[in-house]
């Protein structure tokens, strides 16, 4: 217990509950890829740099255009070509506009891109199987789409015309950014649930339903598509966090503070469980699915917390522990999953709820991870970048160096020898610091007592007898020979 408390005390990771939420302050969960905005004020966002930006491209490209017929005309008139029309001067620069696209167009027709795309898939070298897996998967799901539709006999006839068009209409926008592939995404999503509600009176929670289900049709065709396009950096960011998880090797449960003891065996089973769901979310096409991947993996975290504590985890050991479960498994292809949930996910999901929170958890952990550092680890800058450089690495576990057939007894012996080690060293950094603290008060004495003495010397204090106090009327008299003789009383007769 005491070496919990411990631990809380060097804490190096917190994160508030308040940064979780959109930074416009509407009460949705924000996300890093959104710029710590949510879903709805993303979009909102979006829209209005858009527009802005097609408004200053329309502005530059009538400066450019006025900008350059004066510059023809111009140059005709200084040739003597006065008599030049402006019907011919558009004729011609339409012509020569009609030319130049005709060109440009010539490396994007579709027999280029095919090639294109066929050298690149085979590069790949994707075996059969993979894509009859797929096609199996894909037909599957399509059934399963079908089957349920029928139940809402009207509504889901309407719900399947318009998820087959917009199907076909992504199939002519495979030229379309990412970015806006996505906005036609959540269009669609919005459109259908505005559909399902106004037009056909379906109560919000099939809706959700529905919409779960259309999720899982559309997605899963377009999963191939739109999942690590190759028009995005989403690969160069996969690997540069795996490389920076992979250099991160040496981090310890211990350096981040992680409540959880894989000593316990249903703690370490827990531990296990948690990996093995965040590495099958990349298994996953659906973005829903994915989200349950990173639900499940937290909810084995927590339990693995509240048996290590025996009580319930808080948020401060749940980010550290989620961490330290990323660094371990080091899932495939973090980045690109992450994204692909950001952009093609039901937004609704990852606004509110429990996947919304454990998602932007996650966020928050792979940007922690990308921006760790000495401090945060309770860590010197000094043996920080000598375990970066693999100079040298901290101490294993003793769980990682005994085989496995060693009793837990001998384990647990070990483990405790090297706590009272390290507490060794401590007590002697503590006596070195009292002794040093120690001579600072000793020369702090000294030289308060050296500046008086000087005081002293340089100000001598001179103490002059008391002067001799007059004699009181009543006090003894030295005298008393010089006085009188008292008067004596005299008796009368009666």
């Amino acid at each position: 217990r005491r070496k919990m408390n411990l631990k809380s005390e060097r804490r190096g990771i917190h994160v508030d509950q308040s940064e979780l939420l959109c930074k416009k302050g509407c009460g949705y969960y924000g996300n890093p890829a959104w710029q710590g905005f949510c879903s709805k004020c993303w979009r909102e966002e979006y829209h209005k740099a858009r527009q802005k930006q097609i408004q200053e491209d329309w502005e530059l490209a009538e400066r450019l255009q006025r900008e350059e017929e004066e510059a023809y005309a111009s140059s005709q008139s200084t040739q003597g070509a006065q008599s030049l029309t402006f019907s011919k001067f558009e004729e011609k620069k339409t012509n020569e506009k009609t030319r130049k696209v005709t060109t440009v167009k010539k490396f994007f027709t579709a027999s280029s891109r095919a090639g294109a795309k066929k050298e690149i898939q085979e590069a790949k070298a994707p075996s059969p199987s993979i894509h009859r897996q797929a096609s199996i998967e894909t037909d599957r799901v399509s059934k399963e789409f079908i089957e349920f539709i029928r139940t809402y006999q009207k509504p889901g006839q309407d719900i399947y015309k318009q998820c087959k068009l917009f199907l076909d209409t992504m199939s002519h926008k495979r030229d379309l950014s990412i970015e806006e592939q996505s906005e036609c995404a959540q269009d669609f999503y919005q459109n259908v649930a505005d559909r399902l509600q106004t037009r056909w009176k379906v109560p919000p929670e099939k809706v959700e339903k529905v919409m779960d289900e259309v999720e899982k049709y559309i997605m899963t065709r377009q999963y191939k598509y739109v999942f690590c396009p190759e028009t995005t950096d989403d690969e160069k960011k996969d690997l540069a966090v795996q490389k920076r998880i992979r250099a991160l090797h040496w981090v310890t449960p211990q350096m981040l503070c992680v409540p959880v003891s894989e000593e316990i065996p249903e703690v370490s089973d827990m531990v296990v469980k948690a990996i093995t769901d965040i590495i099958e979310m990349d298994s996953k096409r659906v973005p829903r699915d994915k989200l349950a991947c990173i639900t499940k993996c937290s909810k084995h975290i927590f339990n693995a917390i509240k048996i290590t504590k025996n009580e319930p985890a808080s948020a401060d050991d749940f980010l550290p522990t989620l961490i330290y479960i990323v660094l371990k498994g080091n899932p495939p292809r973090l980045q690109s999953n992450i994204q692909y949930i950001t952009r093609f996910c039901n937004p609704s999901r990852l606004m509110t709820g429990e996947d919304g929170y454990y998602f932007t958890n996650l966020c928050c952990a792979v940007a922690f991870i990308e921006k760790l550092d000495a401090q945060s680890l309770n860590l010197s800058q000094e043996d920080f970048d000598r375990f970066m450089t693999g100079q040298t690495s901290p101490k294993k576990q003793e769980s990682d160096s005994f085989s496995p057939d060693v009793c837990l007894g001998v384990k647990q012996m070990c483990k405790s020898l090297d706590l009272l080690s390290q507490l060794n060293e401590r007590q002697e950094r503590i006596v070195s610091e009292a002794k040093k603290l120690e001579k600072d008060l000793i020369d702090w004495t000294e030289g308060i007592t050296k500046e008086v003495e000087d005081i002293v010397e340089k100000y001598p204090l001179e103490i002059k007898p008391k002067s001799q106090a007059l004699a009181a009327i009543d006090s003894e008299n030295v005298e008393n020979d010089k006085l009188p003789p008292p008067l004596q009383p005299q008796v009368y007769a009666g």
